[in-house]
């Protein structure tokens, strides 16, 4: 693979905003600006709220669906008791929600994204705001909630559940009840998850406080006593909608915003490569990950990471032992951050939602070992931008069978077939391997595909 074709992996850097741009467009100020009106409007939406519980499920199901039939039932309790019902305000099982808050008098929110297709807001929402971001949009839809509920869904609903799960392990959110609609939906997902917490950093203890259940009665159990939690205003990033004292948290949201982006200004020819923090140098993915990371730079790529250990280590090693780019861009977790010795340039944010902006901004492939919450939290996010075409399709390849290989059964059996919350052709936006040759043939073929289409 020479470095000239491996640099046609796109012609466009794909940008989770929703535009294909050009590295010198990250800083124009009219875009910085229009992120920063949806922090500032989508905060003084929700210091309108209280008692918030959120609805999260998939926005395909019919309205007789029995999934949107429960759903209904459960805005109508959660309304009954006081309870203010949030959802993405689309259709499916947000409407279905909705719709039973709305019957009940109940306060029944629309956080809604604009999408070329699917999203419209629905005729039971009486309060709502819109986003143009998906970013912007889930934090708002996350920061509020004193529990989440979710119901069976596509990427999307494992993009917001895998967020939420990683931000609490992380100690971004405080422990919040989660409850999940429907046995037979989610049991194969968590024991994938079960099953895999020793080769990864899941946490069991987090997985073991989820509470499955199949009827609405079971769900209002739980979250009957549900107590609504005070706006926390201290200097942190964790109280997201503080009402008292947003003005220094927007500046600072700012600040990381322009400094994220002048960090990947003029970046080219890039491959972000994720997965677990705890893997040792003598296992078996850490020289995987070690030598990809070689041949990516003797190919001329520069090599993006969350800059810690394990994984994002091996990477960057081997990046820097053979004279490449090695960049991490991490994040600051209870006030450390943790970056390892083969970077040649990094950077480090406070806010996990403008770090995750600028790790999945510059990439032309991503590539993911096996991982934890964040690394699936990250996998989602990426599928699900590249379904809804809110970034432009790269090649996303998951590395060894034995590990993805129960997810992507979960993926076509359930979500594909049995639930129907995805289409046939979606599982086909990423791509198993079991080594660093595979990865490096997956991203050759891709670069030979886009000669043959004329791209620059």
């Amino acid at each position: 693979m020479s470095a000239k074709n491996s640099a046609q992996i796109h012609e466009k850097i794909p940008h989770p905003f929703g535009y294909a741009l050009q590295p010198g467009d990250y800083r124009e100020p009219w875009r910085i600006f229009r992120i920063m009106s949806e922090f500032v409007e989508g905060y003084e939406f929700l210091s309108q709220l209280k008692n918030e519980i959120t609805v999260l499920g998939s926005a395909r199901f019919k309205d007789t669906s029995e999934y949107c039939v429960l759903a209904r039932e459960l805005g109508s309790k959660l309304a009954q008791k006081g309870f203010t019902v949030i959802t993405g305000g689309g259709p499916g099982i947000m409407q279905a929600a909705n719709h039973g808050a709305f019957e009940a008098n109940g306060q029944s929110i629309g956080l809604n994204i604009q999408l070329p297709s699917e999203q419209v807001l629905n005729p039971f929402v009486t309060k709502s705001t819109s986003f143009f971001y998906f970013f912007t949009r889930k934090v708002m839809l996350t920061s509020p909630a004193n529990a989440f509920v979710y119901f069976p869904g596509g990427f999307g609903t494992m993009d917001e559940f895998f967020e939420v799960v990683d931000l609490i392990d992380l100690g971004f959110i405080l422990p919040t009840p989660i409850v999940l609609l429907d046995r037979e939906f989610w049991n194969p997902l968590l024991t994938f998850l079960r099953e895999h917490a020793d080769q990864t950093d899941l946490d069991r203890r987090w997985i073991d406080s989820w509470h499955v259940v199949d009827t609405a009665e079971e769900a209002m159990e739980i979250l009957g006593n549900v107590v609504d939690r005070s706006n926390n205003c201290a200097l942190d990033p964790n109280g997201f909608h503080c009402v008292g004292n947003i003005d220094w948290k927007i500046f600072r949201i700012m600040a990381e915003l322009v400094e994220g982006f002048e960090f990947v200004s003029n970046i080219s020819q890039t491959i972000t490569i994720l997965g677990t923090k705890d893997i040792l140098p003598n296992s078996h993915y850490y020289q995987s990950a070690r030598k990809l990371g070689g041949e990516l730079a003797k190919a001329g790529y520069a090599i993006i990471t969350g800059g810690n250990l394990g994984v994002a280590e091996a990477a960057n090693q081997g990046s820097f032992e053979h004279g490449g780019v090695s960049m991490g861009i991490a994040m600051q977790v209870r006030g450390q951050a943790f970056l390892n010795h083969y970077l040649t340039k990094s950077i480090q944010f406070n806010f996990p939602f403008t770090r995750k902006l600028i790790l999945m901004t510059p990439t032309n492939a991503f590539i993911f070992y096996p991982g934890g919450f964040g690394t699936l939290h990250q996998l989602f996010e990426v599928l699900t931008l590249i379904q809804t075409k809110k970034m432009t399709r790269v090649p996303v390849i998951l590395v060894d069978h034995s590990f993805w290989g129960p997810l992507h059964n979960f993926i076509k059996e359930i979500l594909v077939h049995d639930v129907d919350t995805i289409a046939e052709e979606d599982d086909e936006l990423y791509q198993i391997v079991d080594n660093e040759q595979s990865v490096l043939k997956v991203l050759a073929d891709t670069a030979k595909t886009n000669v043959r289409a004329g791209a620059p």
